[in-house]
C-alpha cells in the first residue's frame, strides 16, 4: 500500500490543484474519471466548510485493488446526501460521490472538522463473501 498526502490553501483554484495532485497518483488507472469527479466535489465542500486562513489535506491511500481519496477539513458540520430541486445550483456533490464511489463516509480526525472520504475498487476485486 502507498499513501501520498498533500495540503492545499482554501482557495477556488485548489479545487483543480487538487484533482491534478490525485490524476497524477493515480494515473490511468481504471476508474480514473470518477475518481477526478469525486476529489472535486469531495475539496469543493471543503472549501465551503474549512475556515478562513486554514489549510485542508488531501490523502490518497492506493493498494493493488483500491483506491481511497480522504480530504481532512477543519470545517464543522457533518456532510449529508441533499435532495435538490432541478433549480437548485448546488447540493449535488455527494449525489454524485454516492454514485461514482463503491464507498464513502465520514470519520473524525484529531483536531477540529472531520475526515470525507471516498473509496475505488479497481478490476480484480474479489467479490464480497
Amino acid at each position: 500500500m502507498t499513501t501520498q498526502a498533500r495540503t492545499f490553501t482554501r482557495h477556488a483554484r485548489s479545487v483543480g490543484r487538487a484533482r491534478d495532485y490525485v490524476a497524477s497518483l493515480v494515473g490511468a488507472a481504471d476508474r480514473a474519471d470518477d475518481i477526478r469527479v469525486c476529489v472535486s466535489e469531495l475539496v469543493t465542500n471543503a472549501l465551503r466548510h474549512t475556515p478562513a486562513g486554514r489549510v485542508f489535506l488531501v490523502r490518497v491511500r492506493a493498494e493493488e485493488h483500491l483506491v481511497r481519496i480522504e480530504v481532512h477539513d477543519a470545517g464543522d458540520g457533518e456532510p449529508r446526501v441533499c435532495s435538490p430541486a432541478d433549480t437548485d445550483d448546488r447540493g449535488r456533490g455527494l449525489l454524485l460521490v454516492a454514485a461514482l464511489a463503491d464507498d464513502w463516509g465520514t470519520t473524525d480526525r484529531h483536531g477540529p472538522g472531520k475526515v470525507v472520504w471516498a473509496a475505488f475498487k479497481l478490476p480484480g476485486v474479489p467479490p464480497a463473501q
